[in-house]
């Protein structure tokens, strides 16, 4: 797992001279690390470039540069970068509409609980939902949820060698599968340690 010190870190004035320019390899590589999940879903698998790129953004936002509050950003984001055994990711749940929204996040209560990865010839892998916080209620799903989905020997080693691989989700108001596309997959891939 790639550890994101301090010291690692752009200074702010460093990362301010390549934020621009560094954009559009960075969206490349968050596309390259996203699948759509239907037409309202789409799941961003983090790795230490988008994580790294995330605390470089908050750190720039806030003008943090006192060692405490930039240890606090890491804090807060390290553990959204795989550790060898698992794929983490962010879910995003899309409706454009306010009432359709309002009205679809009502209707999914315990949607992140049911998104999964099927390794071919292995058992499904159901996602561990929000482990920093609960992001519903009784009332709603939150629109954003952190994914983590823990991998065996096995299942790692199978996507490895180039096993097809399912994204999917069966929650009773959401039906959705997508095969990883290849090159995202090699990439995700390298999450995963042999």
């Amino acid at each position: 797992m790639s550890v994101i010190t301090p010291d690692s870190l752009m200074t702010l004035e460093a990362y301010a001279k390549i934020r621009k320019s560094s954009a559009p390899g960075f969206i490349a590589h968050r596309k390259l690390r996203t699948v759509r999940l239907g037409e309202h879903v789409s799941v961003q698998f983090e790795d230490e470039v988008t994580i790294r790129r995330q605390i470089q953004e908050m750190l720039h936002i806030e003008k943090i540069f006192e060692e405490d509050g930039i240890q606090g950003e890491i804090d807060a984001y390290q553990p959204l970068v795989p550790d060898g055994s698992n794929w983490k990711a962010t879910m995003l749940i899309e409706y454009t509409e306010v009432p359709e929204r309002q009205r679809e996040l009502a209707r999914l209560i315990g949607v992140e609980d049911r998104v999964f990865v099927e390794v071919e010839g292995h058992a499904r892998i159901y996602a561990i939902a929000d482990e920093d916080l609960d992001r519903e209620n009784d009332e709603k799903t939150s629109a954003v949820h952190f994914l983590r989905f823990e991998f065996g020997d096995a299942q790692r080693a199978a996507v490895r060698a180039g096993a097809q691989v399912k994204l999917g989700c069966d929650h009773t108001h959401y039906l959705a599968q997508a095969v990883i596309a290849a090159e995202t997959l090699a990439s995700l891939a390298g999450d995963l340690s042999g």
